[in-house]
């Protein structure tokens, strides 16, 4: 398997052998997993729970089987739940019920937490890994993403009559859609003028060259450029280093990055990178629950800069914060910007999950990457062996085809299935009846993501064989 690593990392697509296509072989690879045991470490959807209609006080844990367990390949939209997160939220409440405000201020020995003041900087602290931020200052953990985004963009987004448009790319998640085109409109200004749209290639592809192309045309009217670190609907990895050093030997004064999908999912360098912010959801390959609170990243550049703000309470210095006075003493870099009091218990279960990581030793996310790279290679193995096969072919016309780019360092672990058109539903209901989840996005794309902290090479292995199966009845 390490070979295997190798190879992909460098980007080359090495050719499995002739076997791969047994499960005798996806389970050899699983004996080699140096990771193997983090699945232990997590809570997975069984094809029973699945079906549950009611709360019965059962949860998924450790009586079961492999058999039993559902192949969940959804860790793009909502990652499997950290047994961590119940320990952690179970403090909390015992926290909170024992000793009530003082928990604010106070931790009680055995817990796995800071006192509630302290547990956003805490998180952060887990973080540095995580993004490749210089110090933990670089990082924040606050509200959600949208409202993050919201707030570097009240901060960042300076339009002038010379300055004023925003280049995104042609399919951004609806949430930095909506909030793009409103701070345009919050300015007086008109998206149709303002904002710039970057084309993909007929095959979905955002070359690099096209990219850097129309920051190029746009430059000199550009005042922010936002990109996804990863394409959320074909699961494209862009090359943050390289774009966000061209818009700035431009003159572009902001880059920002949503990170939803590449934080926890590929390794990050965003201090080395010269990102001026990020944003990012928990939920995804975090796995720190739905709608968990979201991180930030402010580069340690802007710190010393009297930006513009949007202040709250809590954005204020921990020196001054219980003073109440009405002048307004900034907290240490990215912490400057919260507002609110945040929630204790949504960040026990971000701290919990970001514990997960923090187990797998020092640079995790390369470890974790080290496996992904070798997983998602293996299912696009077997997958592009079901389309030299013709399954479900109609006519000349394949069953589907892999949108996401071949080459291994263009993604992460998330490869998109375009079907053939009219077979989305048929296909999904048999993945759902024989327990695999996954994300459909309609008109006809399966987002299939093997996560590497609980997925395993048999799962990819049964996957492609209900998959195949799928395809034949459609």
């Amino acid at each position: 398997m390490d070979s295997l690593t190798a190879a992909f990392r460098s980007g080359q697509k090495p050719s499995f052998p002739a076997e791969a296509g047994t499960l005798e072989y996806a389970q050899s690879l699983d004996q080699q997993d140096k990771l193997g045991h983090l699945r232990k470490e997590f809570n997975i959807p069984t094809r029973t729970s699945l079906k549950k209609k009611a709360l019965n006080g059962v949860s998924p844990g450790e009586n079961d089987s492999e058999d039993e367990k559902s192949i969940y390949f959804v860790g793009n939209s909502l990652g499997a739940q950290p047994k961590a997160v119940r320990r952690a939220l179970e403090s909390q409440l015992e926290t909170w019920a024992s000793i009530g405000v003082n928990g604010h201020f106070s931790t009680l020995e055995n817990s796995p937490l800071s006192s509630w003041q302290d547990l956003a900087e805490s998180c952060a602290k887990k973080s540095v890994d995580l993004v490749g931020a210089a110090v933990p200052e670089e990082i924040i953990y606050m509200n959600t993403l949208t409202a993050n985004l919201h707030l570097m963009m009240a901060s960042f987004y300076k339009p002038t009559a010379e300055r004023h448009k925003v280049i995104i790319e042609w399919k951004p998640f609806p949430s930095d859609w909506y909030a793009i085109q409103s701070q345009i409109r919050h300015h007086n200004l008109s998206p149709s003028t303002s904002l710039i749209e970057i084309q993909p290639t007929p095959d979905l592809y955002l070359t690099t060259e096209s990219i850097l192309a129309t920051i190029t045309e746009h430059a000199p009217s550009t005042a922010l450029v936002l990109l996804p670190g990863i394409q959320y609907y074909t699961g494209q990895l862009l090359d943050i280093k390289t774009i966000t050093a061209h818009a700035h030997s431009l003159g572009i004064p902001c880059v920002g990055w949503d990170l939803a999908h590449a934080a926890g999912n590929v390794p990050l360098c965003l201090h080395d990178w010269n990102v001026d912010f990020a944003v990012w959801c928990t939920y995804k390959y975090i796995n720190a629950g739905p709608g968990s609170t979201a991180g930030l990243f402010l580069h340690q550049k802007h710190h010393s800069r009297n930006l513009d703000r949007l202040e709250g309470w809590y954005g204020a210095d921990k020196s001054v914060r219980f003073l109440m006075e009405k002048e307004f003493k900034p907290g240490k870099g990215a912490s400057g910007w919260q507002l609110s009091n945040p929630s204790a218990i949504d960040l026990a279960s971000v701290s919990a999950a970001l514990g997960v990581f923090e187990s797998v030793g020092e640079r995790y996310m390369e470890r974790l990457r080290g496996k992904a790279v070798v997983l998602t290679g293996y299912l696009e193995c077997l997958l592009e062996g079901l389309i030299r096969g013709g399954v479900g072919r109609k006519g000349e016309e394949q069953a589907f085809r892999i949108i996401t780019p071949g080459n291994p360092l263009e993604r992460g672990t998330q490869l998109s299935l375009m079907l053939r058109e009219g077979i989305l539903e048929s296909v999904s209901k048999v993945l759902a009846e024989e327990g695999v989840v996954c994300d459909a996005r309609k008109p006809d794309v399966i987002r299939v993501a093997p996560v590497p902290m609980y997925c395993r090479f048999e799962d990819v292995w049964k996957f492609v064989e209900i998959f195949k199966g799928a395809l034949a009845r459609a």
